[in-house]
């Protein structure tokens, strides 16, 4: 049962309400809406609570995708969250935002990161407080203060970040839209969602950001590290 992701459209939306669809074998609440994000491309699925309308609140620990086209989100309770819910049953479905929001500047940053750097990325992390991406790199001297002060300086532009969708045929005839080698854009759903980032950066992503770069605040390449002979591990915290 396909779940329509609110956040795709708006990641601001902090709760909406939502009807029961179904209750996964593991015990995965679907929705037939939702705010949170699904644990996906290096992002972590959001946590939070949905409350019942009589009031019970059940937490939620995080949020994962049942189907490989990732069209439907199961909404995992924490231990011990009581069961109440049921098929058909409407509930607030309400995110940690604080935590979300924190995590939409870094997966941003990290964006920016990857045009700073633009080099085949095999793999990456969005954080909290922290994040990182891994690059296909030769062997060449990265240095983190030289890399800080580009992140910087594309902070300083006050950059947008919109999102738009093209259709799979489009993402296909563009294969230098896709810079992840480990995580590929999902496709056969017909289309493709970018995130871009005003004259910095265009790619295609599933995940939650900002509105703008100036929201990401300071950050810093606080760590590199070698992860083999052409792998390179590029850290990023907020100062």
């Amino acid at each position: 049962m396909a779940t329509d992701c609110l956040f795709r459209e708006d990641a601001y939306l902090r709760a909406c309400e939502a009807r029961v669809l179904a209750i996964t074998p593991q015990g995965g609440i679907v929705l037939d809406r939702t705010v949170f994000y699904a644990n996906s491309g290096g992002q972590p699925g959001d946590t939070g609570a949905l409350v019942t309308a009589a009031g019970v609140r059940i937490p939620i620990a995080t949020a994962v995708y049942t189907d490989p086209a990732k069209t439907e989100i199961a909404h995992v309770p924490a231990e011990g969250a009581p069961p109440a819910h049921a098929i058909g049953d409407t509930v607030t479905a309400a995110i940690d935002w604080d935590k979300r929001h924190a995590r939409m500047r870094m997966h941003t940053a990290l964006h920016l990161l990857s045009a700073v750097l633009p080099y085949a990325v095999t793999g990456g992390s969005v954080g909290d407080s922290d994040g990182r991406l891994d690059f296909d790199i030769p062997e060449a001297g990265l240095d983190k203060d030289e890399l800080t002060a580009k992140l910087a300086a594309m902070i300083a532009t006050g950059a947008a970040v919109t999102s738009r969708w093209i259709s799979d045929a489009e993402l296909e005839a563009n294969p230098g839209l896709v810079k992840t080698m480990s995580v590929k854009p999902p496709v056969g759903t017909g289309r493709v969602r970018l995130i871009e980032i005003a004259g910095l950066d265009l790619q295609p992503c599933g995940g939650t950001h900002v509105r703008n770069v100036d929201e990401i605040g300071a950050v810093a390449v606080t760590q590199i590290e070698k992860k083999g002979k052409q792998n390179r591990r590029v850290r990023v915290g907020f100062v």
